[in-house]
């Protein structure tokens, strides 16, 4: 018997998914709203530079969701705290140590807001792009799993005891294809840089 291609975890009715852009989120979203998983969109990317670029991105991945009724969170946009939290690594390659550091601050900060939420289950949209390490973002997701549950946060009430991070190839089933097809039905803003201002160098 052939393996699905997309492998839902036990009990997932809702999952926190952490959005890097409108293109990327399109065809995931499809594929959990018709799998009757409901996604909460959580956009915090403070990678990305400059800032006009950021609000572009933004602002598409919010009108996707509100065209979807689906709810959609914005992150706080900290640049200089990123560029401090990433200081020594400007000159890394894609693929390289910035890289899966970026990944992993990022969904720390996705970890943590799914488990203030009391969603269990919290994944990526990093993880449709082929210019991305899968490798990379499983291990980022997973250290920020255990980062988040094996700390107490002050004045915080969560819902649930934990949170799992969903790994998963979001390239698989034919979303690729999907996200490719969407990208022009919505008419998205489709960057040509990661984001920050060591990629686009």
């Amino acid at each position: 018997m052939k393996k699905p291609a997309i492998i839902v975890p036990d009990g997932c009715r809702e999952v926190l998914l952490h959005a890097c852009c409108a293109p990327c989120s399109s065809a995931i979203v499809e594929w959990l709203v018709q799998h009757d998983i409901r996604p909460v969109i959580f956009y915090y990317n403070p990678n990305i530079y400059p800032l006009e670029e950021y609000e572009i991105r933004k602002n598409e991945s919010k009108r996707h969701a509100e065209s979807l009724g689906l709810t959609w969170i914005d992150g706080d946009y900290d640049h200089e705290h990123w560029r401090q939290d990433v200081c020594g690594l400007e000159g890394e390659p894609e693929r390289g140590h910035r890289c899966e550091l970026c990944f992993t601050l990022r969904l720390t900060v996705a970890a943590r807001k799914a488990k203030e939420l009391g969603i269990r289950y919290f994944t990526t949209t990093l993880a449709s792009s082929r210019w991305k390490s899968l490798e990379q973002i499983e291990r980022a997701g997973h250290q920020a799993e255990q980062t988040v549950n094996g700390i107490s946060q002050k004045g915080l009430s969560p819902l649930c005891d934990s949170v799992t991070f969903w790994a998963q190839n979001w390239r698989k089933g034919g979303l690729y294809e999907r996200r490719n097809q969407l990208l022009k039905e919505f008419d998205f803003y489709n960057q040509q840089y990661c984001g920050c201002e060591y990629s686009k160098r």
